[in-house]
C-alpha cells in the first residue's frame, strides 16, 4: 500500500504573505478564519429562521443555506486537522475543548430548558441537545483522523459509510450517530484537501461562475420546498424513519454532498483572503455557535416570534439581520475572555503527569 500522502504547510516566516492556503507571519491563514466566521453567521442565521411563520420563499431560503453552510465548516475542520496525531496532548486537547465544553453546555442548556419552557426536561448527556451534536461528532472525526490517512480512497469509504447510515435504522437512536456518519465525508474531505485546492476556489473565473451557480441553487431550492422534507439536510434520520424507500438515502447522500461541494466552492471563492475586520472573529467561532442557541430559543420560548410582523418580509429581514449582528458579538474577544473558562478550560489539574523517562545506563 502506498504511505498516505500528508499535506504540509509551508512554516511562516515573515515575508509570507496571507494568500489563500497560506499562513500569514502570525502562523495563521486568515482566510479560513473569515470563512469560519461568515459560515457561523449562516449557522445563527439558519437557526433564526427555524421559528418563522412557515412560507415558501423562506424555506426556500433555509433549505439552501443548509445545503452548504455545515459541510463548509466541517471540510475547514478536516482540513485543520490533517496533522492531527493521537498524542496525550493532542487528545488530552481534544478532552478539554470539546467534550468538557459539551457537557457544561448540555447542563447549561437543560436548565435554561427547564426555566422557560419544561420544568420536568430531563438531562441525557447521550442526547444532545439542539446544536449541541456538533461537539461530540468532531470529538470523533477528529479521533478518526489517522483511519483516513492510512487507508486508500478515504472520500470514497466514508461516503460508503454515510450511504449505509441512511439505510440503518440503529443509528437513528439519541446519540447523534446520524449524523456523524452521514457528515463524515466532508470531514474527510477537508483532510484530503491541500492549499493548491482552496486557491483554485479563489480563482476570478470561480467567482464569476458561482453567481449563476447561486441563482440556480436557490431556484432549485424554491423548487424543492413543496416536493421534499427539509429533514434530508439535517443528516439526522435513515430513509426508514423518513418513510421513503430505502434507495432514497443513498441516492440522496450522493446528491447532497455534490450539491454541498459545489455551493461550499462558490461561498468559498468569495470568502476574503487576508486579515480583514471579520478575521478575529473566525478565531471565536465556536463561542457564537454555543451562546446564539440560546438567544434564538429564549426568544422563541417567550413568544418573540408570535408578533405578527414577522410575517412579513420586513420581519424577515429584520430577523435576519438581527442574526448576523447577535452572533458577531458573541464572536468578539470580550465574550472569549469572559467565558474562557467554560470553552477552553486548562484543567492541568486533571491531567495525569507524563512519567520521567529512566535514565540510560
Amino acid at each position: 500500500m502506498p504511505s498516505p500522502v500528508i499535506w504540509k504547510l509551508p512554516r511562516p516566516t515573515a515575508a509570507a504573505s496571507p494568500g489563500t492556503g497560506a499562513p500569514a507571519a502570525d502562523g495563521r491563514d486568515h482566510f479560513f478564519d473569515n470563512a469560519k466566521y461568515l459560515a457561523i453567521v449562516l449557522v445563527a442565521i439558519g437557526h433564526a429562521w427555524e421559528p418563522l411563520p412557515p412560507g415558501r420563499l423562506v424555506e426556500a431560503a433555509y433549505t439552501f443555506v443548509y445545503t452548504f453552510h455545515m459541510p463548509v465548516f466541517i471540510l475547514i475542520a478536516g482540513y485543520l486537522s490533517r496533522n492531527f496525531e493521537l498524542r496525550p496532548d493532542r487528545v488530552w486537547k481534544l478532552v478539554t475543548s470539546l467534550l468538557v465544553p459539551y457537557l457544561v453546555f448540555e447542563v447549561l442548556y437543560t436548565l435554561f430548558h427547564r426555566a422557560l419552557r419544561n420544568p420536568d426536561f430531563s438531562l441525557s448527556l447521550l442526547s444532545p441537545y439542539w446544536l449541541l451534536w456538533f461537539l461530540p461528532a468532531l470529538f470523533f472525526w477528529r479521533l478518526s483522523t489517522p483511519i483516513w490517512q492510512a487507508v486508500r480512497f478515504p472520500v470514497l469509504v466514508s461516503l460508503g459509510i454515510a450511504a449505509l447510515a441512511t439505510v440503518s435504522p440503529a443509528a437513528d437512536g439519541s446519540l447523534p450517530v446520524q449524523r456523524t456518519l452521514q457528515f463524515l465525508p466532508f470531514y474527510v474531505l477537508g483532510l484530503r484537501l491541500g492549499p493548491q485546492h482552496f486557491a483554485l476556489v479563489r480563482r476570478t473565473w470561480v467567482r464569476v461562475v458561482s453567481v449563476p451557480v447561486f441563482a440556480i441553487g436557490m431556484l432549485v431550492a424554491y423548487w424543492l420546498v413543496p416536493r421534499t422534507s427539509t429533514s434530508w439536510f439535517f443528516r439526522k434520520n435513515s430513509a426508514q424513519e423518513m418513510d421513503t424507500a430505502q434507495w432514497t438515502g443513498p441516492a440522496a447522500t450522493l446528491l447532497l454532498f455534490a450539491a454541498a461541494i459545489v455551493l461550499g466552492a462558490c461561498f468559498l471563492s468569495w470568502v476574503p483572503r487576508g486579515r480583514t475586520w471579520m478575521t478575529a472573529l473566525g478565531t471565536c467561532t465556536l463561542y457564537g455557535y454555543l451562546l446564539h442557541g440560546f438567544v434564538v430559543r429564549g426568544l422563541f420560548y417567550e413568544g418573540f416570534y408570535d408578533r405578527q410582523v414577522f410575517d412579513t418580509t420586513t420581519g424577515t429581514v429584520a430577523v435576519t439581520v438581527g442574526a448576523a449582528v447577535m452572533v458577531t458579538l458573541l464572536c468578539t474577544p470580550p465574550v472569549r475572555r469572559l467565558l474562557r473558562p467554560l470553552l477552553e478550560p486548562r484543567m492541568t489539574w486533571a491531567r495525569q503527569r507524563t512519567p520521567a523517562r529512566p535514565a540510560k545506563d
